[in-house]
């Protein structure tokens, strides 16, 4: 129940990040092509648990929406380091393992993410 406590505050904190960030517009093709980082962040909200901890098992739900975000690294890398990732408190580096602990197989190792390197 505390869980799902933590995962409710997560949602409506990430929400209101949203709001106060500007999910309001989109500037062009960006490394998430038409869609912001940070409006392609809340796409993630199934992985919020393993953002925090780099030893949760990712959801079905998370390693799903990973495995379609992660076929634009650079679009994935960007969301890690969005207003919205850093606002919510995830830490980048348990982040980007989620594609690894997904046991994705055309993850992309190796890329330079920041000061960050994809496992």
């Amino acid at each position: 129940m505390e869980g799902q406590s933590k995962f409710v505050f997560l949602m409506a904190f990430l929400v209101f990040m949203g709001f106060l960030t500007g999910f309001n517009g989109v500037n062009g093709a960006g490394e998430c092509g038409k869609s912001s980082p940070d409006s392609e962040a809340f796409k993630l909200l199934p992985c919020a648990s393993a953002a925090f901890d780099a030893k949760a098992t990712p959801s079905k739900e998370c390693c799903a929406q990973v495995q379609k975000i992660g076929l634009n690294p650079g679009c994935l890398c960007a969301i890690m380091l969005s207003k919205t990732a850093s606002n919510s408190g995830i830490k980048v580096e348990n982040g980007l393992t989620i594609p690894q602990r997904c046991n994705l197989n055309d993850r992309p190792v190796g890329y330079k993410c920041g000061p960050y390197t994809l496992p």
